[in-house]
């Protein structure tokens, strides 16, 4: 039979198998229909893969489109930049309050915003997490999963007495929240009691809807940051570190933990754990609430760069990139199977914005900078070196994102899902170098680093949307309801 297209002679890496055996994939309709030996040349499209690895396309669950540039804006831009490494659907987050859309209120004002501001514009398939960070947005949670299918949730633990960069007395302001109300832990109890309430009244989709931590310790951060400060013998990001310290990050998932204890609220995903302390931490809890069905997310950036390897403050993220010895622990974890799943924590920030006046003051500059160009490339070109398994990449940066937060099309190289495919070579390396990259963003911590693979071409749902170093076509990411 004839198909819409066939990708002949890849290497299929599947999640849960042994192999990846050269096979053919068919794909009609925009989802795959065969995957096989000898599948023929009879289609509109046939792309041959060379013996390259097939890899699900992925889907980087943690992103920040519009944080410091306009939704619209960062909508088309930094999509380009998911498909030019094999990013086929982003998931990601959205709040009220400074940055982003710079405004408070309910959500059922925002969010449709938020919609129109990205329709149409994306190169990939995407969707949002919201964060509840008022009172009122926790009523407003099932109208969030019923009319517009956003099944993930997210609380930003630090907010209670700590800005976005660093130390803040002005909470209210910066959070734009009602006068009298506090983000504080009585808060986050309540989002996951209202969380929990949505599951148990739609058991159906329960499963797809989970609350997502950043967990770190404002009081914590605040008294080091000074320590750090006034001490004054550490500079950049070994000081940002420092200021920021490990154990506040595990106090922050052990308080996160026994909340979702107290609460019942079983979907628990902790985001972005950065050093050993946390992974201790987040493997504690594990064993002392095993009811609770943690997910653990380590970022590209926290096993690719340290504090001395990165070039320079452009580096400074939340939680901090860590020393050397921190990032053998989190490599030592996933490779023991601890990490559920690895983002690029991607957040576009342009150097005027990032940097200010003062490109050596790190307490001054923005955190964040982007990444998702190099989360899949990097991870396959690494995680080889260390003996990481085809088929378990694949579930890292896939398969256990999309199930864990509703996406049933995503994920997997089978009959039924989407053709969401990245194609890799897994035997060319290049170096990191921020002008070839398709974000908007002028520099890059990795700069300079030697990726171990690279992404050669990209299909959304069937179509090329990156080829021979460039982007094909114009946008034609669709948002996903979820769970779909």
């Amino acid at each position: 039979m004839s198909h819409d297209l066939v990708v002949r002679n890849v290497r299929v890496v599947r999640p849960g198998t042994q192999e990846s055996p050269l096979a053919d994939i068919a794909v009609d309709g925009g989802r795959i229909t065969a995957v096989g030996p000898d599948l023929g040349t009879d289609a509109a499209e046939v792309h041959d893969g060379r013996g390259q690895l097939a890899f699900p396309g992925v889907v980087d669950a943690h992103q920040h489109w519009g944080i410091y540039n306009p939704l619209s804006d960062d909508t088309g831009t930094e999509s380009r930049a998911c498909a030019q490494g094999g990013v086929t659907t982003s998931l990601t987050y959205m709040r009220t309050g400074q940055y982003y859309l710079n405004k408070g209120g309910s959500y059922a004002d925002v969010f449709p915003e938020v919609l129109a501001a990205s329709e149409g514009r994306s190169h990939v398939d995407y969707a949002f997490h919201l964060a509840p960070m008022q009172a009122s947005h926790i009523d407003e949670i099932p109208m969030l999963v019923d009319e517009h299918g956003v099944t993930s949730f997210k609380i930003f633990m630090f907010y209670g007495s700590h800005g976005l960069h660093g130390r803040s007395n002005a909470q209210n302001d910066f959070l734009m929240i009602p006068e009298g109300e506090r983000y504080d832990i009585a808060h986050f109890e309540f989002v996951m009691r209202g969380i929990q309430r949505v599951r148990e009244q739609r058991p159906d989709i329960a499963e797809a809807i989970s609350l997502s931590l950043h967990c770190e310790t404002a009081e914590i951060m605040t008294a080091y940051t000074k320590i750090v400060e006034q001490e004054g013998t550490l500079s950049g990001l070994e000081a940002y570190s420092a200021s920021r310290p490990p154990h506040s990050e595990g106090l922050a998932v052990t308080i996160a933990s026994y909340l979702a204890h107290e609460t019942g609220l079983p979907t628990i995903n902790l985001l972005h754990l950065s050093s050993a302390k946390a992974l201790e931490a987040a493997m504690l809890m594990a064993a002392t609430f095993p009811h609770v069905d943690f997910r653990r997310e380590v970022t590209v950036g926290h096993l690719l760069a340290d504090v001395h390897t990165a070039d320079g403050i452009g580096g400074k993220v939340n939680p901090p990139l860590r020393p050397r010895e921190d990032v053998e622990a989190l490599w030592r974890h996933l490779l023991a199977g601890d990490v559920s799943w690895v983002v690029s924590d991607h957040a576009c920030c342009k150097e005027a914005t990032k940097f200010g006046d003062d490109h050596d003051d790190v307490f001054a500059a923005k955190s964040g900078f982007g990444g998702t160009e190099y989360l899949l490339p990097g991870l396959v070109g690494e995680g080889l070196k260390r003996g990481l398994a085809l088929p378990r990449i694949a579930e890292l940066v896939s398969t256990n994102p999309a199930r864990r937060f509703g996406l049933g099309t995503k994920g997997d190289l089978a009959p039924g899902f989407d053709a969401d495919i990245a194609i890799v070579d897994p035997d060319t390396s290049w170096t990191v170098d921020p002008a070839a990259s398709e974000s908007t963003q002028e520099y890059s911590p990795f700069r300079g680093l030697e990726i171990g693979s690279t992404v050669t071409r990209t299909f959304l749902r069937g179509r090329t949307v990156f080829a021979d170093g460039a982007v094909v076509g114009g946008p034609a990411g669709r948002y996903v309801r979820r769970p779909s």
